[in-house]
């Protein structure tokens, strides 16, 4: 295959810099402290050695400092209250530190937590309560400096930070120091800005961006959250990049039109110096890597996304009719279309091909739709194959990560926005509207299990701040003018479904408390318990009403992802039977 190399280099460690740096005898009785991207253990043992030299040492971290504070400074047993004045920042959203908390109000329920605005300059300000009647006062530092962002604004992001005072008290130095994760990101940004690209869409088939580096890698005692550098920087390189090309090509932030090409970071954990690659290459269409997915699994058994091979399995036992797409890569996209005298539907998964409780959902929901004799419907269970092959790639080294490199199509662009030919997977879309003449689209998503964060760029994921923490399963009702009738109708009739469906209600509470203590009020209405927003849209090729489900599936394995798959497919079965009363007797019914 062919390859392009644009950057390949190391970069010295901080945490090894640091150590020589004071471990030459001349630091004797100093007292250093540090922030930098390094997990616990490594501290430590930083600390150590530092000690055997005369030197007093506290190395913290500068990613989430105030949840590592609770999670390895505090004495948590009999911890009974705990109040947090967290900073406010001019450059940075008024609630930017109360989201990066979390999620400390969920991970001590015995705890009683309270946060209030406030905290002066970078520095939380925390009372902590114990049960026998001790109280103490911390100040929590939080390491952060404001620059200008790959799409242009100004942000305020988490950095390295070094205080040392000498062994006569005066101070030696008291400021930001760039660390090695953050000139990682900014040599990968650097080398892609400088390089001579194409003047037009697509600038590349596929950019590889392989990164090696000491990291952070904690699971938390709550749902699926993690702690994760190395999921942290594949996020921000992915998104970081994709404003490089948008402002490239003159694009507004944010616009999904964009077809750079497939951006692919691989960010794995290593030891000593960081190792990075940046290559151009090909790919290979057509076939994937054989898996050993096993058939006598039922659908409503699987534990994790199944492989393509499965699924196209599953579209033909189905039946119906046959229709197809082609992707960028040379994939094929597979639809069906049962026709029959109910009132028509389209379902459809794996638009975002990271977001996968949906594709088995939607095959789930087939299934079951398919039993009845009067069923009208059309299928595409994996709309975005090209992504989805990326993920399955991707996840066999990060099995617990996001992987939002795999969210849109080989082009680099959604899939849902593109306005023009060549179609690729969108034609299958086009297809299953006209044959079918649904003026319902039931579109299954899925969104991060665990906080969604872009630490070197301000913190929140740009332009998602919404999905920075879960929030229970949520739906979203896009209509045309005219239609808001019916949309608000099959909203009310759909939430009132799932809220039967055994323990969705609790899971949406617990998930929808959490998020409104770490991120204010709730931005969007509630529908029998469930987070919900109506917006009305006109795009010509579109279904009057779509219903778009957004289960946190991302990263969930086992039990989570069937209950996952199980919501998505109950969701489909409640719409599709209120849409009975509520479609216009205008379809192509065949």
């Amino acid at each position: 295959m062919n390859e392009t190399l644009l950057l390949e280099a190391t970069i010295p460690r901080t945490l090894d810099a640091w150590l020589a740096r004071f471990e030459d005898g001349s630091w004797r009785g100093a007292r250093v402290e540090g922030w930098l991207f390094e997990d616990a253990a490594a501290r430590r043992a930083a600390e150590r050695r530092l000690a055997a030299h005369g030197v007093q040492a506290s190395f913290r971290s500068a990613y989430k400092p105030l949840l590592h504070f609770f999670l390895e400074e505090v004495e948590m047993a009999g911890l009974v209250a705990v109040t947090v004045r967290y900073p406010v920042h001019a450059q940075a959203a008024p609630q930017r530190f109360l989201l990066e908390a979390y999620p400390l109000a969920g991970l001590w329920p015995q705890c009683r937590f309270e946060f209030v605005p406030g905290g002066d300059g970078l520095e939380h300000e925390v009372t902590l309560r114990w049960q026998d009647g001790r109280e103490q006062q911390a100040r929590v530092f939080a390491p952060n400096r404001v620059h200008t962002g790959t799409a242009g604004s100004a942000l305020l992001s988490p950095t390295g930070w070094l205080r040392v005072q000498r062994a006569d008290g005066s101070l030696a130095g008291d400021g930001a120091e760039a660390t090695d994760y953050e000139q990682a990101f900014a040599r990968i940004v650097e080398c892609v800005e400088r390089h001579d690209w194409p003047r037009g869409e697509p600038f590349f088939k596929r950019l590889d961006l392989r990164v090696e580096l000491p990291g952070i890698a904690q699971r938390l005692a709550l749902g699926h959250e993690t702690v994760s550098s190395h999921e942290a920087l594949h996020e921000d390189l992915y998104f970081s990049l994709l404003e490089v090309f948008q402002r490239r090509s003159g694009r507004a932030p944010g616009d999904r039109r964009l077809q750079p090409g497939q951006i692919v970071p691989d960010v794995r954990a290593g030891t000593g110096p960081l190792r990075l690659r940046v290559a151009l290459r090909g790919f290979a269409p057509g076939a994937d890597a054989a898996t050993p997915d096993d058939d006598r699994i039922p659908l409503a058994q699987l534990a994790r996304a199944p492989a393509a091979a499965r699924i196209a399995r599953e579209m033909e036992r189905l039946g119906g009719e046959r229709f197809t797409a082609t992707t960028r890569q040379g994939r094929t996209v597979l639809g069906l279309y049962r026709p029959g005298p109910a009132a028509p539907v389209l379902v459809s998964g794996g638009q975002h091909a990271n977001e996968t409780s949906g594709i088995v959902g939607a095959l789930r929901a087939a299934e079951a739709l398919q039993s009845a004799s009067d069923a009208h419907f059309a299928l595409i269970a994996l709309e975005n194959p090209d992504g989805y092959a990326l993920r399955r790639e991707l996840a066999a080294w990060h099995p617990e990560h996001m992987l939002h490199a795999a969210r849109y199509t080989a082009l680099g662009d959604d899939l849902e926005y593109r306005e023009q030919a060549p179609w690729f997977e969108r034609e299958a879309r086009r297809q299953a509207l006209a044959l079918s003449g649904a003026q319902l689209h039931l579109n299954l998503h899925g969104y991060p299990a665990h906080e969604w964060t872009r630490p070197l760029s301000g913190y929140l994921p740009q332009g998602f701040e919404l999905w920075t923490v879960p929030k229970g399963f949520f739906l979203i009702l896009r209509h045309h003018r005219g239609w808001q009738g019916e949309a608000r109708a099959l909203l009310q009739q759909v939430g009132a479904a799932l809220a039967e469906v055994p323990g969705l209600a609790d899971f949406n509470a617990r998930q929808l408390a959490l998020y409104e203590r770490h991120a204010g009020g709730l931005p969007f209405e509630l529908v029998h318990g469930m987070a919900c927003s109506v917006s009305e849209v006109e795009r010509a090729d579109s279904a009057p009403v779509t219903l778009i489900t957004e289960f946190p599936d991302e990263t969930v394995h086992g039990e989570a992802f069937r209950f996952a798959h199980t919501v998505q497919m109950q969701a489909v079965l409640a719409a599709a039977r209120a849409w009975q009363r509520l479609a216009r007797r205008a379809w192509a019914g065949r």
